[in-house]
């Protein structure tokens, strides 16, 4: 019999901890909650404070029974869920369960699962911290009033099925308006002036910077010609040289935010996908008996904070200075935190600076060594010296028409030996040299190259760049990014299209009627201001039950009016202006999870569906009869086929463009990549510009 019994939440953290703590230490997963508000009912007495009546999620009843026993037999009982919110309502439910005193030193957490971290960690045991649990608790009540309260009425008086969620609303509301302010985009023309200049045999470009000392617009052609009109030589003359030295510190260490919108950067991954992949690393990989076995790779992978540890910092010191010398050592610096940061535990980092992703990278996972190595390329990085550039800008001028050049080079590497951060719009960086340029030179022009421009509208939100913008509105936490861009998404609210998000008809309804009847539910200030408070029950500034009332009284006045005046919202079917090919009754357009679709006007009898296929005007090159068809798969990625399939079974990724290959005379293809699209040839090397 074991003296003591820990409970975590997963098999594999389970089996990682046991091995560190030895025989005296029988180590069990609860398998997340526990404990739950009911599926069926409310589950909220109102008239008892708001008091949640918890039952026993469904399926768990043998993973607790197990649980009692074990406790049975142990002297003492530890819970060890995970270091955050909902860990400690994990560890609170099992208090409940399996008779623990909450206010006994009950509750372990580590930030790391590593031997050291978690055998430290039981020199230390606290009470279970209840601010922390009613923050969890008020969150997920006001999710829960929020959910049950509005979903009915949109079945009632839109269609059965629909949902509405607090955080998920808001996000649904950033797509719905983004995609409006691309609508009512007006393109304004621009043009700019690049110079192309030859000194000594060298070339270089510059650009158009000032007319007579003053800085000057180039809103059309007219103004171009009056620029170009001063210039009447063949020769600039260096008006000023202005050489520096420009440091560049490195990017601070991971939070959960940052992670996933690196991922998405470099490594193309889903929020969703980072998550899964940084949780088996954090709870633990074999690296195999020689290499300690189980250990954890990284730390607790939930967190809004840049903060490390000494121990850490320590420790990237040392390899850094051991591996690249004392030079590429960095001093400390300061963690720039949200004001919404909960700081609980530290950044995203490696628990050890000397595992090196080359070490283990036989013992993990393609995708599992590509996160690593973006997490500890990282944080070394950040606890490197700062890069040092030597810039330089040169003044060129002619008849008082002044353009501007300028170069750098990297004079000492610094952090960006191993890492530079990636940026939203995938743009590469480049340093480009200037020739030895003296004021007083003159340089000659090879020519001058006017450029019109438009505007473009805002882009569309990628997954990184929705992640970015709602933790910069203090909308949602980092244990909610990734389930909430899930949600949406599995709602049919919105959809992907080209790794961008694009609402729905159906997401558009349900959220016109939100902003209609309960506009505080998507007002993004509101929003963030609950998450505040949220964040201040946690820290025991304010009490639980005040909040969820002061939303509530609101909340249900709203409701009774939404229940007398919203109106039936009928999604009427549209005929398709064809028959059904199977019982001859004419199909009609219908409203699905991911948009229209065609379906026969003859259901339930007839249950024959089809998509709705966009033509894009190229004639199959396969079967010469049918038309070119934009699909969706099941992943709702885009390809293209023909519209004769089955007969004809041509399909592509890429898009078939109305050419054929000069070259070869096979079909051209539009080629996307993060440079551009190319167009080339489905056959031979044809290839032709990239167009941004």
């Amino acid at each position: 019999m074991s003296d003591y019994l820990v409970i975590v939440e997963s098999p594999a953290k389970a089996k990682t901890i046991e091995r560190y703590l030895g025989k005296k230490y029988t180590v069990k997963a609860s398998m997340g909650h526990v404990r739950d508000l009911p599926k069926s009912k409310m589950g909220i007495d109102f008239e008892n404070n708001y008091q949640p009546n918890y039952i026993t999620i469904r399926g768990k009843g043998p993973v607790l029974k197990e649980l009692r026993a074990a406790a049975k037999k142990a002297k003492k009982i530890y819970l060890a869920a995970d270091p955050d919110r909902e860990g400690e309502a994990i560890a609170w439910h099992l208090a409940h369960n399996l008779n623990v005193d909450p206010n006994s030193e009950c509750r372990v957490v580590f930030n790391e699962i590593t031997k050291e971290a978690v055998k430290d960690s039981f020199k230390s045991p606290r009470p279970i911290n209840m601010n922390l649990v009613d923050a969890q608790q008020g969150r997920r009540i006001l999710d829960r009033l929020v959910g049950y309260n509005i979903s009915p009425l949109l079945w009632k008086k839109v269609k059965k099925g629909l949902s509405a969620g607090r955080v998920q609303s808001v996000a649904v509301k950033m797509i719905i308006d983004r995609e409006n302010e691309i609508k009512n985009f007006k393109p304004e023309e621009y043009w700019s002036i690049n110079g192309h200049f030859i000194t000594n045999n060298e070339k270089f470009e510059g650009y158009f910077h000032r007319l007579d000392g003053a800085k000057q617009d180039l809103p059309n052609k007219a103004s171009v010609d009056q620029v170009l009109e001063r210039l009447t030589e063949n020769k600039f003359k260096v008006t000023k040289v202005t050489k520096k030295e420009r440091k560049r510190n490195p990017a601070l260490p991971f939070t959960t935010s940052s992670l996933q919108q690196e991922a998405a950067r470099k490594l193309n991954f889903r929020a969703r996908k980072t998550m899964m992949l940084a949780q088996q690393l954090y709870e633990g990989i074999d690296l195999g008996r020689s290499e300690g076995g189980i250990t954890g790779l990284i730390t607790y992978m939930r967190t809004d904070s840049t903060r490390i540890s000494e121990t850490a910092r320590s420790e990237a010191s040392n390899y850094i200075t051991d591996q690249f010398g004392s030079e590429y050592l960095g001093s400390a610096q300061k963690t720039k935190n949200s004001q919404q940061a909960q700081d609980a535990h530290e950044a995203i980092r490696p628990t050890s600076a000397f595992r090196e992703p080359s070490k283990v990278k036989d013992k993990l996972s393609r995708d599992q060594y590509r996160l690593y190595k973006l997490i500890w390329d990282r944080f070394i990085a950040s606890q490197m010296a700062p890069a040092v550039m030597d810039t330089m800008t040169v003044q060129l001028e002619q008849n008082g028409v002044q353009f501007r050049a300028t170069g750098s080079k990297i004079k000492f590497n610094g952090f960006m030996k191993i890492y530079i951060e990636g940026n939203d719009d995938n743009v590469k960086e480049e340093h480009k040299l200037l020739p030895a340029l003296e004021e007083g030179m003159e340089v000659d022009v090879d020519k001058i190259t006017p450029n019109q421009h438009f505007t473009q509208p805002p882009p569309r939100y990628t997954e990184a760049r929705l992640v970015k913008t709602m933790e910069e509105n203090g909308i949602g936490r980092p244990s909610t990014y990734a389930p909430t861009l899930d949600t949406i998404q599995r709602r049919g609210y919105v959809t992907l299209d080209n790794k961008r998000f694009v609402p729905t008809e159906l997401g558009e309804i349900v959220i016109n009627l939100i902003l209609e009847f309960f506009p505080k539910i998507i007002d993004i200030d509101f929003t963030a201001k609950m998450e505040n408070d949220l964040d201040e029950i946690e820290s025991g500034a304010i009490d639980w039950i005040a909040v969820i009332d002061n939303f509530y009284q609101d909340f249900e006045k709203k409701l009774k009016v939404a229940e007398k005046e919203m109106e039936n919202v009928e999604i009427k079917d549209e005929p398709a202006g064809e028959d059904c090919e199977k019982c001859g009754h004419e199909m009609v357009y219908k409203m699905g999870r991911f948009g229209k679709f065609m379906a026969c006007s003859n259901f339930p009898d007839c249950r024959n569906t089809k998509a709705i296929l966009k033509e894009i005007g190229v004639e199959c090159p396969k079967c010469k009869k049918g038309q070119i068809v934009e699909r969706k798969s099941k992943k709702r990625r885009t390809f293209y086929g023909c519209d004769q399939f089955p007969e004809c079974d041509y399909v592509s990724w890429d898009k078939p463009i109305s050419r054929q290959c000069p070259t070869c005379q096979e079909q051209l293809i539009e080629k996307k990549s993060k440079k551009g699209v190319t167009v080339q040839c489905s056959s031979c090397s044809y290839k032709e510009e990239t167009q941004n």
